[in-house]
């Protein structure tokens, strides 16, 4: 199946379901949905961080310092977490991505979802989707700070990051 072709709930300002739609529909229109971010890190650390490829439908070609993507219909936030986890790092077992905290990106353009983030450790070798990930690497927390104003970041990602290091700093 085509990734704009993919069913997703259509949610409200609460996060209640109010509809469906085609994924390419809810993207063109604006329509609220869905999404996990997951930061995976490797046995050392390091945070894995990837670079989209050029045909993602969303924010191609930009960096990305989580795996995730959209809750598909009647899917629950950790279902998705874990299968999104699993393809794009391109493993199979992992544990199941701890939960941490939900938030509404608003792009103030028309685009924004409900985005739940998770941290998961993964010390399998990953092999990410040569469909979805042009470059990818495990980069020390150091290292992925100074890439913040060097790389093209995704903006919910950059979102989701911030809310993620405040989680931590208050939690």
């Amino acid at each position: 199946m085509n990734a704009a072709d993919e069913i997703l709930d259509i949610v409200d300002e609460h996060d209640q379901v109010i509809g469906q739609s085609p994924r390419g529909d809810a993207y063109a229109k604006g329509l609220r949905h869905r999404c996990v971010f997951i930061e995976a890190r490797d046995a050392r650390g390091r945070l894995f961080v990837h670079r989209r490829t050029p045909t993602k439908l969303v924010f191609p070609s930009r960096y990305d310092m989580f795996v995730g993507g959209v809750v598909g219909a009647g899917e629950s936030y950790d279902d998705a977490a874990l299968r999104e986890a699993e393809e794009e790092l391109g493993v199979s077992g992992l544990p199941r991505p701890t939960y941490l905290f939900k938030f509404l990106y608003d792009d103030g353009a028309g685009q924004t979802w409900w985005s739940a983030v998770y941290e998961v450790r993964c010390e399998l070798p990953v092999s990410p989707q040569a469909e979805e990930v042009a470059w990818h690497g495990f980069l020390a927390p150091e290292e992925l700070e100074r890439r913040l104003t060097e790389w093209a970041w995704v903006p919910d990602g950059l979102a989701a990051y911030e809310r993620l290091r405040t989680h931590r700093a208050t939690g």
